[in-house]
């Protein structure tokens, strides 16, 4: 098969609930079909909402060793490297401000922080549900969560759900900070403007890609931008509603192999 058959130069995938099944491992038959993308001339690139040091363990675990954008498009990373190639940090003033003004409006919000760096912790205050299996440090005085630089900022209601918290914070405070929902659970607070297309498009250009050569998968609302972004956009079926209403293919779920689905056919006709 020669380079120039495949129709893109870069595949771009999100990781959980995408790349990665619901036990945190990839399939045989998902490696496999990048494998074959990547000897057919395209690049694989991982965009994901997890900040460096929630990605780095599985992606040496895949034996991944090129750039992966990390923290919701805040952070390039060269996994083969283990290095921050660049990073984006959120004005601390400035969401301390937007906590205030949407607690104000909502009442108190449990919340947690992704400090920068590759080795940046995460912190979680009282009430804050974190993702089973991932590492994090409990501070019971969440003051402490301001005193370095920070990526993100992560918020709970205990009666709001994600898409209601995501409403009201956007229409309370969006114009302060950007807020997204990035899996069940997890409501983000970011810098104004940052999005996966922020990141992914700083990682291409250093690949000397284009977006009109992109396809992306993904599965919640905040891989919207990085849909945007790219030439073609893949939801799986598990995606939000909201990501299934722009996007060009929906493909099975991560459970069943729908990158592969997607990538197997694209080689096939190639």
């Amino acid at each position: 098969m020669s380079p120039a058959t495949f129709p893109y130069k870069l595949v771009a995938t999100d990781l959980d609930g995408t790349l990665l099944r619901g036990d945190d491992t990839v399939s045989e038959r998902t490696r496999e079909a990048l494998v074959a993308a990547t000897a057919a001339g395209a690049a694989h690139i991982i965009v994901t909402g997890r900040a460096v040091p929630w990605t780095r363990h599985v992606l040496d675990d895949l034996g991944y060793k090129g750039i992966a954008v990390c923290g919701q498009g805040a952070q390039v990373y060269d996994a083969g490297a283990h290095r921050l190639l660049t990073s984006v940090t959120l004005d601390r003033q400035l969401a301390g401000l937007a906590l205030s003004k949407l607690e104000a409006e909502v009442g108190p919000l449990a919340l947690a922080a992704s400090r920068d760096g590759v080795d940046g912790e995460v912190l979680f205050g009282p009430g804050y549900q974190v993702q089973e299996g991932l590492p994090a440090l409990y501070l019971e005085d969440t003051a402490a969560v301001w005193t370095a630089p920070l990526n993100k900022l992560y918020i709970q209601h205990p009666e709001l759900d994600d898409d209601q918290l995501v409403k009201v914070a956007r229409e309370t405070v969006g114009n302060l900070v950007d807020v997204v929902m990035a899996g069940p659970g997890i409501v983000e607070i970011l810098p104004l403007g940052l999005t996966k297309a922020t990141g992914l498009s700083l990682a291409a250009r250093r690949l000397g890609v284009k977006a009109a050569e992109t396809i992306a998968f993904g599965d919640m609302p905040n891989d919207i931008p990085m849909f945007g972004w790219a030439a073609r956009g893949v939801a799986m079926a598990n995606a939000h509603v909201e990501l299934k209403a722009v996007a060009d293919e929906v493909t099975t779920s991560n459970e069943e192999d729908g990158i592969a689905v997607v990538l197997e056919r694209l080689l096939a006709a190639a």
